[in-house]
């Protein structure tokens, strides 16, 4: 424990060099996304095609889920952690992309799965050659976790007699034995590769609660290292972690040192955002009450808030907005006035759907009538609840524009995203927050009723920006400010309160 908390004291001071961290991600699947080639699948050219509306739209991150060769249609169990999946292109591709990129000021973070491989990487296949043949000195047995007494999440290797841990039972994705050195040694050259190499800045970790599952102490650590690892490589590295946890689990895993994790309290139909939003009275007040619970959890890390990603049911679904554009556009709207980096996952902005099997949760962007990738195989549903991007960009009263004003809230006013947050006020449905970092002071007015118009006294101010969910606009008044149902707006201070 005392060299745990010596790593993690080494890595607060290395983090007070950090680069600037993006406000704006958008998680990518590249397979749904755009196809540049007409074999049907989504591909790094194709995104690279697409670079021009992610900056028009706001977006200042992209993260990529995983790009690396695999036998599976996810391509979480990799069996290259050195190459692209030729169904996505190749290395040069992705350089590409990433210097495109870069030339926009956009970073990009890739995926990265170092819980398990796939049963295909030559690791385990020569692994499990060697046991097979009853040779048991192969050192690349060691990179994984072999026993013959089987147990609770182990699995087979034929009828060998030997089991491998598997913690995604029935995947083909054995766990890696992340105490090897063997196997540190194999991931710093990983991390380097990317990070330097290929021009990355930075990844996201997939799964951190199942390196050593049931051990939060040991999982921390390996985040520790990975972190130290990584700033050693490339200073100033973003990585965000995977903690499907509770709060205070979640809390406790950013004293690895890592920058950010994902933010599952706000996430998801039971997380406060969208319940708040479903709330009978007091709306207002219900979500100050369970923010204020992260800011005291988190009083220092960088939140990485969201609503859906690839594994979750999408907003729409979850907020009920399948026909009320108002509420889906006041969720991504409410989701945009936290704090941190903020993460929207491709197709919200056009209020895409899709839950149950995962493969529904990745359909193909809808960008045109006949222009899209084909869906991905186990495809169950598929549903498009709102107009494609083009019809969307050309109405000013769209999903896709006001999750475009709301990037761009955020991009012109850096106290949003940055700013240590008070609450000024949180009584019914209207709440006020006061944002304040370095020279900006911002305050962040929300009402929360989907019927009411509401006014809060806000003193001498004026509106920067007006989130409108509606046909009605909010309006200033000798100090005091009237907000429409479910409106938001951002205003700067003229004189403080």
């Amino acid at each position: 424990m005392k060299k745990l908390l010596a790593l993690i004291l080494t890595l607060s001071l290395l983090g007070t060099a950090t680069a600037e961290i993006a406000d704006n991600w958008y998680e990518v699947f590249v397979r749904s996304y755009q196809d540049s080639d007409g074999d049907g699948l989504g591909d790094l050219n194709g995104l690279r095609s697409r670079l021009d509306y992610i900056e028009d739209m706001g977006w200042r991150g992209l993260w990529l889920m995983p790009v690396m060769p695999s036998p599976s249609y996810h391509k979480y169990d990799v069996t290259d952690y050195l190459d692209v999946d030729p169904e996505y292109g190749t290395l040069a591709d992705l350089r590409a992309l990433i210097d495109e990129a870069h030339e926009r000021d956009i970073s990009v973070i890739l995926d990265l799965p170092v819980n398990h491989t796939s049963t295909l990487h030559p690791w385990f296949v020569e692994a499990a050659d060697s046991l097979l043949s009853g040779d048991t000195d192969n050192p690349y047995i060691g990179y994984y976790n072999f026993n013959q007494s089987g147990g609770s999440g182990y699995a087979p290797l034929s009828d060998s007699g030997w089991f491998f841990e598997e913690t995604f039972s029935g995947g083909g994705m054995p766990d890696l034995n992340l105490d090897n050195e063997a196997v540190r040694d194999e991931l710093r050259t990983i991390l380097g590769f990317w990070l330097n190499d290929v021009g990355a800045d930075g990844f996201r970790l997939d799964a951190v609660t199942s390196y050593y599952t049931g051990d939060a102490e040991k999982n921390i650590a390996f985040l520790a290292w990975l972190k130290e690892t990584c700033e050693a490589l490339k200073p100033g590295a973003y990585l965000v972690g995977e903690c499907w946890a509770n709060l205070n689990v979640i809390a406790d895993y950013y004293s690895s040192g890592l920058d950010s994790f994902f933010l599952f309290p706000a996430s998801q139909a039971e997380g406060f955002v969208a319940a708040s939003l479903r709330g009978r009275s007091k709306r207002a007040e219900k979500f100050a009450a369970k923010y204020r619970q992260v800011l005291d959890a988190i009083p220092d890390g960088r939140l990485a808030p969201f609503l859906c990603n690839h594994d979750t049911g999408r907003t729409v679904g979850l907020v009920q907005g399948r026909n009320n554009p108002a509420i889906a556009k006041f969720a991504e709207g409410v989701l945009g006035m936290l704090g941190g980096s903020v993460f929207t996952y491709y197709g919200e902005e056009i209020g895409m759907v899709g839950s149950g099997d995962d493969p529904n949760k990745r359909l193909a962007m809808y960008w045109s009538d006949g222009e899209m990738t084909d869906q991905p195989p186990g495809t169950t549903a598929v549903e498009y609840a709102y107009p494609c991007v083009e019809e969307q960009l050309a109405d000013p009263a769209s999903l896709l524009n006001y999750v475009k004003a709301v990037n761009r809230a955020r991009l012109e006013n850096p106290a949003i995203a940055d700013g240590a947050n008070e609450f000024l006020l949180a009584e019914g449905d209207l709440c006020l927050m006061r944002r304040e970092v370095e020279d900006w002071v911002c305050l962040i007015a929300i009402n929360f009723s989907k019927d009411d118009a509401g006014t809060l006294e806000v003193g001498d101010c004026e509106i920067t920006d007006d989130l409108e969910t509606g046909e009605d606009s909010a309006s200033l008044s000798e100090g005091a400010l009237t907000l429409p149902p479910y409106g938001i707006a951002v205003l700067k201070i003229n004189s403080h309160l």
